[in-house]
């Protein structure tokens, strides 16, 4: 690479760097009242870091906190349609600072096991310190869990793929789908069609051949790095599995775009 596009890049960097600063800033400005007021209405709830919060979610307290609970719900909904949830192992892919798992002890009981899985360190440390009955662990970017094969029985992961480089989305769903027992369930959100109206031409096209399409020109991982699903990707990603439902929401939400949702379980 040249010095002038190694330079280019770097700026590129920066004003993505300082872009997202910016963001964090202005949602924390924009939600101080309200924050406030979760804060001292609810002196017994554990939130985590301002920044950690934003970096993985929004800088909103009540939507981290009641949106987990009721995500967690959402999800043990979905669960139940395919597995028994008793006495089984949960594990939260990309767990962040807990938005979801956090509840799901509360919303799924009978004798089951929950774990907690992210790369950011900070994340972890704090989940580890403020989150009891759950197991956490820190895992790299690269696909490598801390867990025997055949472990868990439920995994999911809410726009973490959303995130990843195409290679990586093959090295993470091969090490997903090793450490699921055979019968278990997976449930994955990913940006497919509804996201095609945010895509670029050029982007549109590479879309519509059934490619993934990935903006990375920064850290990978981080929020700002993306990727959008076409279901043909998808499709060849889960070759291996047996897809039990592809949903795409809808919203009328002029803030909120839906991932689509997939389910899938590891064959014997």
């Amino acid at each position: 690479m040249k010095k002038s596009q190694i330079s280019n890049l770097l700026r590129q960097l920066r004003l993505i760097y300082l872009t997202d600063k910016v963001r964090y800033h202005l949602q924390k400005y924009k939600n101080r009242r309200v924050n406030s007021n979760f804060k001292n209405n609810h002196k017994d709830i554990k939130l985590p870091p301002d920044y950690l919060m934003y970096e993985s979610f929004q800088m909103d307290y009540d939507k981290y906190y009641n949106g987990g609970l009721n995500m967690a719900k959402w999800l043990t909904e979905h669960f139940s349609k395919h597995i028994e949830l008793k006495n089984v192992r949960v594990l939260d892919w990309g767990c962040g600072p807990g938005r979801i798992i956090r509840h799901m002890p509360k919303v799924i009981n009978n004798g089951c096991e929950f774990f907690g899985t992210d790369y950011n360190e900070r994340s972890i440390d704090w989940c580890s310190k403020n989150l009891p009955d759950i197991k956490f662990n820190k895992n790299e970017l690269t696909a490598n869990l801390p867990y025997e094969s055949n472990y868990m029985d439920v995994i999911y992961g809410i726009s973490i793929f959303t995130h990843l480089s195409e290679q990586l989305h093959y090295d993470w769903f091969n090490e997903l789908h090793r450490v699921l027992k055979p019968g278990g369930i997976m449930l994955l959100t990913m940006q497919g069609d509804n996201f095609k109206v945010k895509l670029s031409e050029t982007e549109l096209n590479t879309y519509s051949q059934g490619k993934i399409v990935v903006r990375g020109n920064v850290k990978e991982g981080h929020r700002t790095y993306s990727a959008f699903h076409p279901k043909p990707f998808v499709e060849t990603l889960f070759k291996d599995v047996e897809i039990l439902d592809h949903i795409i929401q809808t919203s009328t939400s002029k803030d909120w775009v839906p991932q689509d949702i997939w389910i899938i379980r590891k064959t014997s």
